[in-house]
């Protein structure tokens, strides 16, 4: 079946995956239609026993699958968007468009890939309860999606065709994704998007017909996806996972002989590759990243671009890094003037640029880095320099970190003379990885544990909660309370490198990192007491105190009891699943032993 839905018409619109569980059946119908399924194939389908409808599993995934044209009167143009029914606004679909082709001054001649990120269009539908929500909460919280984002991973071609007038073949094949997992759909890509330039639609259709049939992408399972003959094996990291550990799933069991491609990550990029021209001043980026600094990566190409950039964000995990980053980003972006004027500061945000252009609208930034052609493994690129800003004059100069941030803390001489002894040594890339994300981890760690602890210290005592009050607060956090924790227990106990500590909390404290930081941890302290109240009225003797009560007293408990209930499934809260099971007995046995009337009326709105 050949595929037609293009740029401007998409019917109807697919959503998340909880949209599509509470969907009409006509909907359903046109689902099936589009597919060119039959009820017979869907009763076979494995998915579909899972309780899901046609597309589900493709959504688990990915949001689209879009192909990229060059028109000769139209530019670039979206010339095919499957499934047909999947929903794009014109902004999201003209943001992809400009995304999806390396800028002309790039010369990618041949297959490149790369990686952006887009702002999702203001108004469309955002599931408050997908049922991938589930999942999200056992991911590492730099994994988590952001519903404000998608991502989009290209395989751009560009070729020689006199057949053609412009003289080359252009064409990107890009899936549209929330999953933060750039290594592995870059490696889905590597299988797929060769073929499909030769094939084209039908192909394509069969891809992501077995796509839809992946199974869902929980954290932690080892998952088994099989796309047009190949079958990749994966595991999602989770967040009980001991940090800078990446669990390798090895090729150990006979059965695994059909398994083409193992990944040892799904996210991770090579940093030694991205950092090797700065990693010299890898330290003072790593303050930058953490301090949420306005940065600019200039590069030749759009690979390069957002691998740095990619790079500089995972740099500090297992952090999340919580401002906005482009891992490419053009003069045609919906956000351009807005990251781009000059009549405020710079915004906290990375942007990943290869247009001469960007050398003089981004000049007023405060922190550029300027990088050349990432080398092979094995070839080491000439180390640049810090530089003065306002040398910078163009795409042209030099390559270099352009700055005048003085660091709060001294380099780390160790890990320069370690790595330098690698290059030396002609130590492997991936190796050379390992021991500087083992590197930024441990100086992340050593950071982050004064604050855990102190925080900590906000929660109120387990023997202050009481079944008959409201969870009480946690304390205010107070930064000067905080600075004097650090003289006893602060990095010093973990950590060699010596410098202002005291100064960088202080900016760290101002910056968007902490502030969604600890946003995170005092949500999942405020989650941790209301579990605590659950547990502590699970262990009161209920019907004991209805005895002594009103019936009105007695159907305002019967009621909040419920809603406790509710919002321990609602938020996930962390409770014992017996926890909730006692609450649910006594809920029955309280409602038992009122009249019949008042009984009928509270089962009934059990049950709605």
């Amino acid at each position: 079946m050949a595929l037609r839905g293009l740029a401007g018409s998409g019917p109807g619109s697919r959503g998340p995956l909880d949209e599509a569980v509470a969907a009409d059946k006509e909907r359903e119908a046109a689902a099936v239609v589009v597919a060119g399924a039959t009820p017979e194939d869907d009763e076979e389908d494995e998915g579909r026993s899972r309780g899901l409808l046609r597309w589900d599993g493709f959504s688990a995934w990915l949001h689209c699958v879009c192909v990229v044209g060059f028109d000769l009167e139209l530019g670039q143009a979206v010339e095919v968007i499957y499934p047909q029914h999947s929903k794009l606004t014109d902004k999201e679909k003209t943001n992809i468009c400009y995304l999806s082709f390396p800028d002309s001054n790039s010369g990618c001649l041949g297959d490149t890939q790369f990686c952006f990120r887009f702002r999702q269009s203001s108004g469309r539908r955002v599931s408050l309860h997908c049922l991938l929500d589930q999942f999200d909460k056992d991911l590492p919280v730099y994994l988590k999606k952001d519903p404000a984002y998608f991502y989009g991973y290209v395989y751009f071609r560009q070729v020689r065709d006199k057949t053609l007038k412009r003289g080359y073949f252009q064409k990107s094949l890009v899936l549209i994704s929330k999953l933060p997992y750039i290594h592995f759909f870059h490696t889905v890509l590597k299988q797929i998007a060769p073929e499909y330039f030769e094939k084209n639609e039908p192909y394509l259709e069969a891809a992501c017909n077995d796509v839809d049939r992946w199974p869902a992408p929980v954290p932690g399972k080892t998952l088994y996806l099989p796309i047009m003959g190949i079958v990749m094996k994966v595991r999602i990291p989770t967040c009980h996972d001991k940090p800078g550990t990446t669990q390798i799933v090895q090729l150990t069991q006979q059965g695994d002989a059909h398994i083409s491609v193992i990944l040892p990550t799904v996210h991770e990029v090579d940093l030694f590759r991205c950092f090797c021209p700065v990693f010299l001043h890898s330290q003072m980026l790593w303050e930058l990243v953490l301090l949420g600094e306005p940065l600019v990566v200039m590069a030749p190409s759009p690979s390069e671009s957002s691998e740095t950039v990619l790079a500089l964000v995972n740099c500090i995990s297992p952090l999340k890094y919580f401002s906005d980053f482009r891992p490419y980003f053009t003069i045609h972006d919906s956000e351009f003037k807005e990251y781009t004027t000059r009549t405020q500061a710079p915004p906290s945000v990375i942007l990943g640029v290869t247009n001469p252009f960007f050398a003089k609208t981004l000049q007023h930034w405060p922190h550029i880095i300027r990088i050349g052609d990432l080398k092979p493994a094995g070839e080491i690129p000439k180390q640049v320099k810090v530089k003065k800003l306002k040398n910078l004059k163009t795409l042209d100069s030099k390559p270099g970190v352009y700055t005048s941030y003085k660091p709060y803390l001294n380099r780390d001489e160790d890990i320069i003379k370690q790595l330098q002894k690698g290059i030396q040594q002609k130590r492997p890339s991936e190796a050379q990885s390992v021991i500087l994300r083992r590197y930024f981890l441990e100086l992340t760690q050593s950071f982050i544990i004064p604050l855990e602890r102190y925080v900590a210290s906000l929660m109120p005592l387990q023997k202050s909660i009481s079944p008959w009050k409201s969870p009480p607060q946690l304390r205010q956090f107070l930064p000067e309370e905080f600075m004097k924790t650090l003289e006893k227990t602060g990095p010093q106990l973990t950590s060699r490198i010596k410098g202002d500590w005291i100064g960088l909390y202080r900016h760290f404290l101002k910056s968007p990192n902490f502030d969604g930081w600890f946003k995170t941890r005092r949500k999942e302290m405020t989650q941790k007491l209301e579990a605590l109240h659950l547990e502590a009225l699970c262990e009161e003797d209920l019907l004991l105190w209805t005895q002594k009560h009103t019936e009105v007293e007695t159907v305002d408990l019967v009621l909040k009891l419920k809603n406790k209930l509710l919002q321990a499934d609602r938020e996930h809260l962390p409770v014992k699943p017996d926890t909730v099971e006692k609450l649910r007995t006594h809920i029955d046995a309280i409602i038992l032993a009122l009249p019949e009337d008042l009984q009928g009326i509270l089962l009934k709105t059990s049950m709605t």
